[in-house]
């Protein structure tokens, strides 16, 4: 939106032509968002405690985990807005790939609230129900795969890049949409899968989605993506600003959410994150990558998917408690620890996603 009025100044006043160069904006991007959440947050907080939104926990959970209930939830809320707010003020409007990701976090956020509703306000302890869930998940990210499948400028958007080997790239066709569906929808329930420690969810989001940006601007420059043979993707230079507005809403939730907590996000926030850096990795063309830099998600889903395997062939259990982050909990590991050395990991996992930019 300010792009408009700053090239419009830049004719009078040479002084805004600054504004064109993606890199300031996304810098005003990062403290756009995180600026609303230090204003907004605390009483954000007293609003959720005031109408009694708060945090339950399972029965069967780790016994420490009792201390937060009652802890205000749904503070998604607030990241969802900060980021649309700041995208919209500093990103350039006419680009397609903006309103592809502000249409997919939005869309999943807004499955996310009725979910939270449901369980807290409603008192509905199923909540949306998994099935009506997953459709609607679904649904939202077909839609999306759909626009970016038949808005496609060049087969290279709708190849899947292989890291690693600069001439191996695997044109898609129609399995395109199946495969970006997929990557939406699953890194929206990983995500929320691992939210289930304080600031253990946001902060690898925060990574991840800062080293999106990073692609994201390699990727939409067309000198940049020739001199790191990486496919060219005309207008994903864009995406940086929505990169840099999620890592800026990340932090100053984090600033709130660090052990001990004041507020959780809720699935409202957790599955519009995972959706969000699912559709940006898709548009930078990096959903191998994706995989690698998100580990501690991917680690956090699968260790479910084993634990329900296993209990319903065997009848035993593969760990204490799924997922993966409860298991160390229940070792007696205090939850800190867990929450640090999960940073620690993913923020090696995302260098070295960083990493194939170079190694080619």
């Amino acid at each position: 939106m300010l792009t408009w009025l700053f090239e419009h100044l830049s004719q009078h006043y040479s002084f805004f032509n600054v504004f064109r160069y993606l890199t300031l904006r996304g810098i005003c991007g990062v403290l756009t968002s995180i600026t609303i959440f230090f204003i907004f947050g605390p009483a954000m907080i007293r609003k959720l405690s005031e109408y009694q939104i708060g945090q339950t926990v399972r029965e069967d959970g780790p016994p420490t985990h009792f201390d937060k209930v009652g802890t205000p939830t749904m503070g998604g809320l607030l990241i969802l807005m900060s980021v649309v707010v700041a995208t919209l003020l500093w990103a350039d409007l006419r680009n397609r790939f903006i309103w592809v990701t502000l249409f997919t976090t939005v869309s999943f956020g807004i499955i996310g609230w009725i979910d939270d509703y449901r369980k807290l306000i409603s008192k509905n302890p199923r909540g949306m129900g998994a099935l009506n869930k997953f459709m609607c998940q679904s649904l939202a990210g077909l839609i999306a795969s759909v626009f970016l499948f038949y808005t496609a400028e060049s087969p290279a958007e709708t190849e899947l890049l292989v890291p690693l080997f600069k001439d191996i790239a695997v044109p898609l066709g129609l399995g395109f949409i199946a495969v970006t569906w997929f990557v939406i929808v699953g890194t929206s329930n990983a995500v929320n899968l691992t939210d289930g420690l304080d600031g253990l969810a946001i902060m690898p989001t925060v990574m991840v989605a800062g080293a999106l940006g990073i692609f994201a601007y390699v990727t939409g420059n067309s000198i940049y993506s020739e001199y790191l043979a990486i496919p060219y993707v005309s207008g994903a230079g864009e995406v940086l600003i929505f990169c840099a507005a999620l890592v800026g809403a990340g932090l100053g939730f984090l600033w709130f959410n660090t052990y001990p907590a004041q507020v959780f996000m809720g699935d409202i926030g957790a599955l519009s994150l995972g959706a969000a850096i699912g559709v940006v990795a898709v548009i930078v063309r990096q959903e191998i990558v994706l995989i690698v830099m998100g580990g501690i998600f991917v680690v956090e889903t699968v260790s479910v998917i084993l634990q329900v395997a296993s209990y319903k062939l065997v009848g035993r259990r593969i760990f204490r408690m799924a997922p993966l982050h409860h298991h160390f909990e229940l070792k007696g590991w205090p939850e800190p620890r867990v929450i640090v050395r999960f940073w620690i990991i993913s923020l090696i996992l995302v260098l070295v996603g960083l990493a194939t930019l170079k190694i080619r």
